[in-house]
């Protein structure tokens, strides 16, 4: 009966024994998760800000966007006012009234929304070329990013005149490859410049994506 018991005891110990150092490998292997993944910030970190005055001011920002955040608002911004101003330009020449041809508005504010919507959705796709476009030297980021831009506006504007059957996707999708391969350069021109690490001031966007697509607006409605 003593053995039996002796046997049950040495058993239970070794038991004890497995179970401690099963919970010690785990503690020490989310440890070393841990450490892992502080190291691997700590080179995002290194990676995205070239110095430490330039993470400071990344910090400081007050209403930070980050570059898919940036771009996808640029192209709801181009995706809305560049075919507005080319509808608008369109109604003014052809002289169409309020009256039997209203129709004609119903199907271009959709034309319009399908733009604005793709715009924006495929401003996130197209930020993720942007940042390694961006990260090229500057002779090479000209020369890449209107075939980018170009292709941005082909998506958006494609996706809209769609509406209007096979003419309307083949128009549209010439005049936003006009303005996306002029937009996109223009913009991230200035977003190279502005941002600090992944991210870029509101108060900078702001001014700089309006200014440039409000003044593609005047070159549409003014040729």
């Amino acid at each position: 009966m003593d053995a039996r018991n002796t046997q049950t005891a040495t058993r239970q110990s070794n038991l004890d024994e497995i179970a401690s150092y099963q919970q010690d490998s785990e503690i020490v292997r989310q440890r070393l998760d841990c450490l892992l993944a502080v190291n691997a910030e700590t080179a995002r970190q290194k990676a995205m800000f070239q110095s430490d005055k330039e993470k400071l001011e990344a910090d400081l920002m007050k209403s930070p966007l980050n570059t898919e955040k940036t771009y996808a608002y640029f192209g709801l911004l181009l995706g809305t006012f560049p075919p507005a101003a080319f509808f608008t330009k369109f109604a003014i020449d052809s002289r169409i009234a309020l009256g039997e041809e209203a129709w004609i508005f119903g199907i271009l504010f959709i034309v319009n929304l399908i733009s604005a919507v793709v715009g924006y959705f495929s401003g996130k796709l197209i930020a993720k070329s942007v940042r390694e476009v961006e990260k090229y030297s500057w002779w090479a980021m000209f020369l890449v990013l209107p075939f980018v831009g170009m292709f941005w506006g082909m998506m958006a504007g494609g996706a809209g005149g769609a509406i209007i059957f096979i003419f309307g996707a083949f128009f549209g999708a010439i005049l936003g490859a006009l303005v996306g391969g002029i937009a996109l350069p223009t913009f991230t021109v200035f977003h190279r410049l502005l941002k600090r690490g992944d991210v870029i001031e509101l108060q900078h966007f702001l001014p700089l994506a309006f200014g440039i697509t409000f003044a593609i607006c005047s070159f549409i409605i003014g040729s």
